[in-house]
């Protein structure tokens, strides 16, 4: 297969996903001259639109969601050069061999970029099949949602691998995008200060919070299915969890990389009842506006859980006895997603008799709104210590948007399409990592079946249950707020 495709598919081409992240992504790549002249762009969706009408879309979607300074008419004009559309009803395989017509020569290679609803899989797969779009020089990349538990991913990974080899399947989770979390990467496996502590003699805890302000944001049947766990926990903060707690890769390559992750998914520890916490929202206040429950926003009674605590332990020698806290929800005080590695105190402290108290050093990730790294140490206040030392936490900060402020900024998806299209599945997410993900989130949900565990309520513009609190307070561990 080429390096890179001379041609890109884009399904779910009308849909909210391409309109604020793909079309604004391709765009930029277009841009900065990361794509080739040649690279042709088709979308395709149900809609019956013309190319023209597709491309008056597209120029709408940018519109909308390109920043200010990234808006220059003649780019944006030979951008929407590139684009074609074909309409298409995936659900069946009368239309696909006009989108083989449509796309022309692939002979350059073709890369897929699939969002679509778990049960269009199988249909569209075998309408790809049938049009003679699943050869050796074409990679589909596939978008979340990939089923619903194990036995449902296996049937849509099965019926992808009917028609791709594994080589040619890159599965998307675009945290796996996010400038900060491929750093911490860098942090880990870039400085020799960290890595003689990073592990079970040096670190006490790991904290993983992913919170959200917005409730359902128009999501109402997908996310009343689904729900926190597996819309947040069972992607996102597993692979998060995977990159903390690997071992050292022996290359920054796909198969290496991913070797480790999935050594570590697989290394978890079956959860415990009382070590979990399912949450609900409720009505509340977010940055003092007035909101309605979950229930009210969705219409009628639900069971569904907008939040989710856990304590995950990861069962090898470097994790052994380290709680892995993780907590995500909807309607919350604040968007932020976040690692915090809590360390062990010193063992002795020297200046007690002085009065100075110790605080143990913690390492905060913050991914998001800001991205930073920040280092929070204990120091000695300023003065003559008459009276005694005073010690205090003193944060060092390093804040990659400053730091690199010359660097662009980009979206996720940016980074993940450059890859798909150039055939690099470094970010992308292997079979048997989803499956081991599945694997430990279905535990979950047959133990709340087993419990009858039904969520907690929490009022919305808190940061969720107070069992979640107690989930960390029993074991003197306070959530970093």
């Amino acid at each position: 297969m080429p390096l890179s495709s001379s041609a890109l598919l884009l399904f779910g081409a009308t849909g909210d996903l391409a309109r604020r992240m793909l079309l604004p992504s391709l765009y930029a790549l277009h841009e900065d001259g990361l794509i080739a002249a040649d690279l042709r762009i088709t979308g395709t969706a149900r809609s019956e639109l013309s190319d023209e009408a597709f491309r008056e879309f597209a120029s709408e979607a940018l519109a909308e969601y390109l920043p200010e300074d990234r808006k220059d008419d003649t780019k944006i004009a030979s951008f929407l050069e590139r684009l074609q559309y074909q309409p298409l009803d995936a659900s069946t395989v009368e239309g696909f061999d006009d989108l083989a017509a449509k796309l022309g020569d692939i002979s350059g290679g073709l890369s897929i970029f699939l969002s679509t609803a778990p049960f269009l899989f199988e249909p569209t797969i075998k309408g790809l099949r049938s049009a003679g779009l699943t050869g050796d020089n074409v990679r589909i990349g596939l978008e979340k949602p990939l089923g619903n538990d194990l036995a449902s991913s296996r049937v849509i990974n099965d019926a992808v691998a009917g028609a791709f080899d594994e080589s040619q399947i890159f599965r998307i989770d675009h945290y796996l995008g996010k400038e900060t979390v491929q750093n911490l990467m860098a942090l880990r496996f870039a400085n020799m200060m960290f890595e003689p502590l990073w592990n079970a003699n040096g670190i006490e805890h790991v904290q993983i919070t992913v919170s959200e302000t917005v409730g359902l944001e128009g999501r109402h049947g997908f996310y009343d299915d689904t729900g926190a766990l597996r819309d947040m926990v069972q992607n996102h903060m597993l692979q998060l969890l995977a990159l903390i707690a690997m071992e050292a890769p022996a290359d920054f390559d796909a198969t290496s990389v991913r070797d480790e992750k999935v050594k570590v998914l697989r290394s978890l520890r079956a959860v415990k009842p009382e070590e979990m916490v399912r949450g609900q929202y409720g009505s509340g206040a977010i940055a003092g506006e007035a909101v309605k429950s979950y229930d009210d926003d969705l219409g009628e009674a639900s069971d569904t859980e907008t939040f989710v605590a856990l304590k995950a332990h990861v069962d090898n020698w470097r994790w052994q006895g380290v709680p892995f806290y993780l907590r995500t929800g909807k309607r919350m005080h604040e968007r932020r997603s976040e690692i915090v590695i809590r360390f062990k105190c010193v063992p002795h402290n020297i200046f007690a008799e002085r009065g100075g108290k110790l605080a143990a050093n913690r390492l905060v990730i913050r991914l998001q709104p800001e991205e930073y790294v920040r280092l929070i140490v204990m120091a000695k206040e300023p003065g003559m210590d008459r009276d005694g030392v005073t010690l205090r936490e003193v944060p060092l900060d390093l804040s990659l948007t400053q730091a690199f402020a010359k660097a662009r900024r980009r979206i996720a998806y940016e980074r993940l399409l450059l890859d798909l299209i150039d055939g690099d599945p470094t970010l992308f997410v292997r079979r048997d990592e989803v499956e081991a993900q599945w694997r430990w989130i279905d535990a979950i949900r047959e133990v709340w079946a087993q419990e009858e565990m039904e969520p907690k309520h929490y009022g919305s513009g808190s940061w969720g249950p107070s069992a979640a609190v107690a989930l960390t307070e029993r074991n003197g561990v306070s959530w970093h707020e």
